[in-house]
């Protein structure tokens, strides 16, 4: 993960090393990520996500496409 200061940034850096951007993420959807994917790690009854809520929890966030679908093969 790296971070940037503006999209601009990101663009240059990609431009730079030939590389595609890939989708970005602001500081808030990843707080807001971090704080919905392990908010429950430290109770007993803890899991990871499944699809089908992992894809709600990328849509509540506005995290849309092919990149942020658990069942898609398009970035690996």
């Amino acid at each position: 993960m790296l971070f940037f200061r503006s999209e601009e940034r990101v663009r240059e850096w990609c431009s730079a090393r030939a590389s595609p951007v890939r989708p970005l993420v602001s500081m808030a959807q990843l707080w807001a990520l971090a704080k919905a994917w392990y908010g429950s790690r430290l109770q007993p009854d803890s899991r990871r996500p499944r699809p089908e809520e992992m894809s709600e929890i990328f849509s509540d966030l506005g995290l849309e496409g092919d990149f942020w679908d658990p069942t898609s093969d398009a970035f690996r």
